[in-house]
C-alpha cells in the first residue's frame, strides 16, 4: 500500500472565500460547489470540485491524492500567503514590464514547468523571484498515468503555503486571474548564488563551506521530513544561498505530503544522478529515504565537484547507482567518509537517518548537534524537536554573487 496522503475529507477552507473553495486563488472554480454534479475525471481545470468541507478526490484510482487546502493546524507560517485574483500587464514610465505592482528586471532561470523572472516591487521596492505558468498547456502535459503538470504545481503551491522555516524559500503571494491563461508564483529571491556555483569539477567548495552549507540543508529537510513532506529533487541547483550564507532550499515541484509516517511512492520523478538505487529499480520506495540518498550525492559534489554515479547513458548512469561501489579516498577525513558511506548506503533500511546525521561526529565538530526548537504548527508539535536554521560560523567568509 502506497503513502496516504492527507485525507481531503479533513481539509478546512477556513482561510478561504467560500463561494470559491480552497483552489480560488487561481480562478479554476468561479461557482459554489452543486452537489448535484458530478466529480469529473478529467484534468486542469476539471480535475477538482470545492465544497463547504474541502475538496474532493475525482479520479479514485489516482497513486495519490493532491492536496488543495490544508487544515488550520498544519500551517506553519505567521504570515499567510497572499491571494490575488486579478493581474494588470501595463509598463512602466520607462517601457518595463509590469505585473500588477511588480516591475519586470531580467530572467533569471527556468523551473520545472514555467520560467522564473526577477521583479520589484513597485509598493515595498524590494526584489522578488516570479514563477510563470500557463494554466492550459500545465493541463494537457501528463507527468503519470492520473496525474497532469498541473497537479504538481498545485501541489507545490499549497505545500508551500505551510510552511515557514529559514532554510526554505519562501512563497509571498498566487496571483491568478480567472480571464487569463497565466498564474504566477511570487517567491522570496534569495540574491546569492546556488551551493556548487562557480566551483567545478575537481575541486568541490571545501570542508568548512561544505560543513556550514550541509547543517543548512539538513535543518531544512528536518523540518519538512517532521511535517511528513518529503522533497523528492535535493540537489545542488535547488540549495541556494543567501548573501549573509544562509542555504534555503526551493522547487516544490515535485514534493509530497503524507497523512502519516508512511511514505511509500512509486513515482520517481528527480533528478537521475541524485536518484537513490531502490528508485531506479521502478520498485515502491520511501520518499524519506530517497531524500536522504540525494542530500549524500549533494555532500559529495560539494566535497569532489562531481558525482559519485555517473554514466554516459541514463541507463548507464542508473546501472552504476544500482550496482557500483561507493569509492572514496584512503586519505579523506575519516569522519567524512564515515558521514559519506552512510548517507549513500544502497540499502535504504541501513542508510543513515536525518535523526544519525545531526549527531554525526563531522556535523557537529566546531558547532554542536544542529539546533532544534518547537514548531508553532500542531503537526509539527507532535515531533518533540524540530530543527532549526544552522547557526553561522562567524569565522566563515561567504562569496555573494548574483543568483542564477
Amino acid at each position: 500500500m502506497f503513502g496516504k496522503e492527507l485525507p481531503l475529507s479533513k481539509f478546512s477552507t477556513s482561510e478561504y472565500d467560500p463561494d470559491m473553495g480552497c483552489c480560488s486563488c487561481f480562478g479554476f472554480l468561479r461557482k459554489p460547489y452543486d452537489k448535484s454534479v458530478k466529480p469529473a475525471h478529467g484534468f486542469g481545470a476539471d480535475f477538482f470540485h470545492a465544497s463547504a468541507s474541502g475538496l474532493r478526490r475525482c479520479n479514485n484510482n489516482s497513486e495519490e491524492t493532491s492536496i488543495f487546502a490544508l487544515p488550520d493546524g498544519i500551517i506553519c507560517r505567521e504570515t499567510p500567503v497572499k491571494a490575488t485574483h486579478h493581474v494588470t500587464r501595463a509598463e512602466d514610465d520607462n517601457g518595463n514590464k509590469m505585473i500588477n505592482e511588480y516591475v519586470r528586471e531580467f530572467k533569471i532561470g527556468s523551473g520545472s514547468y514555467g520560467k522564473v523572472v526577477l521583479y520589484q516591487s513597485s509598493i515595498d521596492g524590494k526584489r522578488y523571484a516570479i514563477k510563470a505558468f500557463h494554466k492550459s498547456r500545465l493541463s494537457k502535459l501528463r507527468v503519470a498515468p492520473s496525474e497532469t503538470a498541473m497537479t504538481d504545481v498545485l501541489r507545490e503551491v499549497l505545500i508551500m503555503k505551510m510552511l515557514g522555516h529559514p532554510n526554505i524559500v519562501n512563497l509571498i503571494e498566487v496571483i491568478d486571474d480567472p480571464d487569463t491563461d497565466y498564474f504566477y508564483m511570487v517567491l522570496e529571491y534569495v540574491e546569492g548564488k546556488w551551493i556548487c556555483e562557480g566551483s567545478g569539477p575537481p575541486g568541490g567548495i571545501g570542508e568548512t563551506t561544505s560543513r556550514r552549507y550541509f547543517r543548512d540543508v539538513v535543518a531544512g529537510l528536518m523540518y519538512l521530513h517532521a511535517h511528513n513532506i518529503v522533497h523528492g529533487d535535493i540537489k545542488p541547483e535547488n540549495l541556494l544561498v543567501t548573501s549573509n550564507g544562509r542555504v534555503k532550499i526551493c522547487d516544490f515541484s515535485v514534493s509530497r505530503i503524507f497523512e502519516d509516517d508512511n511514505d511509500e511512492l512509486r513515482r520517481s520523478p528527480g533528478t537521475p544522478v541524485f536518484t537513490a538505487p531502490e528508485c531506479c529499480l521502478g520498485l515502491t520506495y520511501h520518499g524519506k529515504a530517497a531524500d536522504v540518498w540525494a542530500l549524500g550525492v549533494t555532500l559529495y559534489c560539494m566535497t569532489f565537484g562531481c558525482y559519485p554515479f555517473l554514466g554516459d547513458t541514463l541507463q548507464d548512469t542508473y546501472d552504476r547507482i544500482v550496482n557500483n561501489p561507493l569509492h572514496l579516498p584512503e586519505d579523506m577525513d575519516p569522519e567524512l567518509k564515515d558521514l559519506l558511506e552512510g548517507l549513500l548506503c544502497k540499502d535504504p533500511k541501513q542508510r543513515f537517518t536525518l535523526d544519525a546525521i545531526v549527531e554525526h561526529p563531522w556535523v557537529v565538530r566546531g558547532y554542536g548537534p544542529i539546533p532544534r526548537d518547537s514548531c508553532r504548527c500542531q503537526r509539527g508539535s507532535q515531533h518533540k524537536d524540530v530543527p532549526s536554521q544552522a547557526e553561522p560560523d562567524p569565522n566563515a567568509t561567504t562569496d555573494s554573487t548574483k543568483q542564477a
